[in-house]
């Protein structure tokens, strides 16, 4: 009789053990999952300090002290041409490692700054700077805001692009790299 109910005690808590070891496991995946999007977004930012506030700052004082549009600026462009995560960092690094005028969406910058000059960068990096950017908000520089409500009165969903008019205005998904 006692080994009978050793036995219905063990069938009843067997399934509860092996559960209970699998919640662990599935635990322990999402923890490890966790932890590489973490490096990955901490070395996308890294990145990003590193290679691109150099031009593209965010501590400029004012519109008239910079060399570059603000990250700020470039990120809110893609995402309005781009709103698939990997279409947009296809076009982003695309655009970063053969910079040209046929292939930029930033028409004003373009003519105020010229075309981004060609830099020697690793592919794999602009992927984790532009997987970065778009899945993070980024700084931005104290002015930005109000030079881009004066600039854009009308927002940045009209199909145009994000000028006055006085550009290309490709509208969204017209670009090289199709959404």
């Amino acid at each position: 009789m006692k080994i009978l109910k050793k036995a219905i005690v063990v069938l009843v808590m067997l399934p509860l053990l092996l559960s209970c070891n699998s919640e662990k496991k599935e635990s322990k995946v999402s923890e490890t999952k966790i932890a590489a999007d973490l490096v990955s977004n901490n070395k996308g930012l890294l990145l990003l300090q590193q290679k691109c506030y150099a031009c593209h700052s965010i501590t400029s004082k004012s519109h008239d002290e910079i060399i570059a549009p603000p990250m700020a600026a470039v990120v809110r462009r893609y995402k309005m041409s781009y709103s698939s995560k990997d279409v947009f960092v296809n076009a982003f690094t695309n655009y970063v490692l053969d910079p040209t005028t046929d292939s930029a969406l930033m028409f004003g910058a373009v003519k105020q700054f010229n075309v981004m000059p060609k830099q020697p960068f690793d592919k794999t990096e602009i992927n984790q700077i532009a997987e970065y950017v778009f899945n993070n908000e980024v700084e931005t520089p104290v002015w930005f805001e109000d030079h881009f409500s004066s600039e854009h009165p009308n927002g940045m969903g009209n199909g145009n692009g994000m000028g006055n008019g006085n550009g290309k205005g490709m509208g969204k998904g017209q670009g090289k790299y199709k959404n």
